[in-house]
C-alpha cells in the first residue's frame, strides 16, 4: 500500500440494516484489519425524510453482535469527528460554494412542480432523456439563464434553491475499479445532479465525496448499486483539486434472491420465512399502527461467527476447498482480487449448515449458556436448569442440532416426562420379553447406591443383558421409549444420567403401567 489503508461503512439510518450491508461492513473490516489500517463507521443521514429512529443505534448494535469493531465511529469518537454527517452540516456548504465559485456547479431555483413539468413536456415529445441536465438546464431557472443580479436578489431574499453540479456535455470519464476494472462513462448520459439542497444539507454525492477526503479515506469498497454514480463521485475529486487523493474503488456485487432473480429484500425473508437482517427489527414502513416483528439472525439462533463466516463467502472465495473460517482466519486470507464480479445467490440452507459446524464446536460451557438463554418463555418454564445439567446437555446435543433452541423442541424428554410413546415402536417392538427385562433393570437401578453417570448405568445394563442372554437390539427400542418416548435419539445412558435416577426409574414404572394398559 503506497498510504494508510483506512475504510469507512457509511450507512443510512433509515432502517434496518441488511445482511448485504453487514457483508460490505465485513469485507471493509477484513481489509482494513489485514493492512493494519482503520475500520471507520460514518453515519450518512443527509435525507431527513428516511431518516427512522432507532436506526442509528440497531446498526451500531448489529456490527458489535457480528464482531466488526470499529476504530473511529459515532459511539467511540477519533480525530476525525464527528461522525454523523448531519453534525458536519456547515462542512458541506463551502465546498459546494467552492465549486460555484469556481464555475463548477450551479444555483437552481426551480420549484418541484417545475421540475415535473418540464419532464412531462420532454416525455410529451418522446425524448429519450428526462433528466436535468446540460441540455434541459436551458429552459429553467438557475445561474445559466438568470442575470448574475437576479440570482444574487433571490439569494438575498431567501427563496429556496439547490446547488447542481456543472456536468459537462462532451467528456469521457474513466476511472479504475478493483472488482470491475477499467470503467468509462460519457459524460452526456449523466445529469446535473443535486449537491446541496434546498435545507441546506448535502446529497449523498457531495457529503460522501467531502468526508471521505477530510478523513483521508484510502479505499472505498461498498455494494455494486454505487458503481453508476462513482463517475460523478470521481468529477467532484477533479473539480474540487482533490484527484490525487481520491480513493481506491472496489464495488461489491449484489446478494440476489434464492430464485436467482433480483436483489434480496426484506420482503423474500418474510415471504419464505427466512432472516435478512442481523437483530430483530420492529418495521413500522408498512403500517405505523400495526407494525411487523423480523427477526433477525441473532433470534433465529445463528452464532455470529457462523453468519460472518456464511457471509463471508458470498461473493468472495478463498481459492482452496475450504469453507470454515475464523474472523481471526479471514483478517489473514481475504483480499479483494478473489471477490467475483457475479453476484451470489443468497442459500439459506447453507446458512444453516454454517451454524451447525460451530454449534459442534463450541465448548460445552459456551453452548450451555447460549442453550439457557434460549430457553422459551412460554415452555418448560418452571424448570430450574442448572449450569452443569446444561453442560451435559449441550455435550449430548451439539452433534444433533442446528440452533441452540432445538434441544427444547427436539428433545423434550430431557425436561419432563413422555406423555406420549413411539406407536411404530410399541407395535413391533414391545413384548413381555422387553417389559420383564425393564422391569428387572428398573429394580437393579433402584438397588444401585453408587455415582449416578452414564457409564455406570450402561453397564449396568450390559450386565443384565449379559445374564438374561439378550442382545441390545432386542430391548433397547423398548427401553428408549420409557425413558423419551421415542424410537431415536442421543445415548440412552447419557440421557439418563441427565433426568437423574430417581426420574429414569419413575418413567420406567409409568410406561411400564401405561403401555401394558
Amino acid at each position: 500500500m503506497d498510504k494508510a489503508v483506512r475504510v469507512r461503512f457509511a450507512p443510512s439510518p433509515t432502517g434496518a440494516l441488511h445482511i448485504g450491508g453487514v457483508r460490505t461492513a465485513l469485507y471493509n473490516y477484513l481489509f482494513a484489519r489485514q493492512h493494519g489500517g482503520q475500520f471507520i463507521i460514518r453515519i450518512e443521514d443527509t435525507d431527513q425524510t428516511r431518516f427512522v429512529p432507532g436506526a442509528e443505534e440497531y446498526i451500531l448494535n448489529a456490527l458489535e453482535w457480528a464482531g466488526l469493531k470499529a476504530d473511529e465511529s459515532p459511539a467511540v469518537g477519533g480525530p476525525y469527528a464527528p461522525y454523523r454527517q448531519s453534525d458536519r452540516k456547515e462542512i458541506y456548504r463551502q465546498y459546494a460554494e467552492q465549486l460555484v465559485a469556481s464555475g463548477k456547479a450551479y444555483y437552481a431555483f426551480d420549484t418541484e412542480d417545475e421540475i415535473k413539468a418540464m419532464r412531462a413536456r420532454l416525455e410529451a415529445a418522446k425524448a429519450k432523456n428526462l433528466s436535468y441536465n446540460a441540455l434541459t438546464r436551458r429552459q429553467m431557472k438557475n445561474s445559466f439563464t438568470l442575470s448574475a443580479e437576479e440570482v444574487k436578489a433571490r439569494l438575498a431574499s431567501d427563496e429556496p434553491y439547490v446547488i447542481r453540479i456543472d456536468m459537462p456535455l462532451k467528456e469521457e470519464i474513466r476511472f479504475e475499479d478493483t472488482i470491475f476494472g477499467w470503467i468509462k462513462v460519457h459524460s452526456s448520459t449523466l445529469d446535473d445532479k443535486v449537491l446541496l439542497k434546498s435545507d441546506g444539507l448535502p446529497t449523498y454525492h457531495l457529503a460522501n465525496v467531502v468526508d471521505d477526503y477530510l478523513m483521508k479515506i484510502s479505499h472505498v469498497i461498498r455494494g455494486k448499486e454505487w458503481l453508476p454514480s462513482t463517475p460523478l463521485h470521481v468529477l467532484l475529486y477533479q473539480y474540487l483539486g482533490w484527484e490525487k487523493f481520491m480513493p481506491k474503488f472496489a464495488h461489491l456485487p449484489l446478494l440476489l434472491k434464492p430464485s436467482g432473480k433480483g436483489k434480496l429484500s426484506k420482503r423474500d425473508g418474510i415471504k419464505f420465512g427466512f432472516p435478512v437482517f442481523p437483530l430483530e427489527w420492529i418495521d413500522t414502513e408498512e403500517n405505523t399502527e400495526n407494525p411487523i416483528k423480523i427477526m433477525g439472525f441473532k433470534e433465529e439462533g445463528y452464532l455470529p461467527e457462523a453468519l460472518v463466516n456464511f457471509i463471508a463467502l458470498m461473493g468472495w472465495n478463498p481459492g482452496t476447498e475450504q469453507e470454515l473460517f475464523s474472523l481471526s482466519d479471514l483478517v489473514h486470507i481475504f483480499s479483494l482480487d478473489r471477490v467475483g464480479k457475479n453476484d451470489p445467490i443468497f442459500d439459506i440452507e447453507k446458512g444453516k449448515w454454517f451454524n451447525q459446524q460451530y454449534i459442534k464446536d463450541k465448548n460445552d460451557a459456551d453452548l450451555a449458556q447460549i442453550f439457557l438463554e434460549s430457553q422459551p418463555k412460554s415452555a418448560f418454564a418452571h424448570l430450574p436448569l442448572s449450569l452443569e445439567q446444561a453442560q451435559k446437555i449441550a455435550a449430548l446435543m451439539k452433534a444433533r442440532i442446528t440452533f441452540a433452541q432445538d434441544i427444547w423442541n427436539d428433545a423434550p424428554y430431557l425436561f419432563e416426562i413422555p406423555t406420549n410413546y413411539d406407536e411404530k415402536v410399541i407395535k413391533k417392538q414391545w413384548n413381555q420379553e422387553a417389559a420383564s427385562f425393564i422391569e428387572e433393570f428398573k429394580e437393579e437401578l433402584k438397588s444401585y447406591g453408587g455415582e449416578w453417570k452414564a457409564d455406570r448405568v450402561h453397564m449396568i445394563l450390559e450386565k443384565l443383558l449379559e445374564v438374561k442372554s439378550l442382545k441390545f437390539g432386542k430391548v433397547m427400542p423398548a427401553l428408549r421409549v420409557c425413558i423419551t418416548g421415542l424410537g431415536g435419539g442421543p445415548d440412552l445412558s447419557a440421557v439418563m444420567e441427565i433426568i437423574g435416577k430417581e426420574e429414569s426409574i419413575r418413567r420406567m414404572e409409568t410406561a411400564l403401567q401405561k403401555i401394558a394398559a
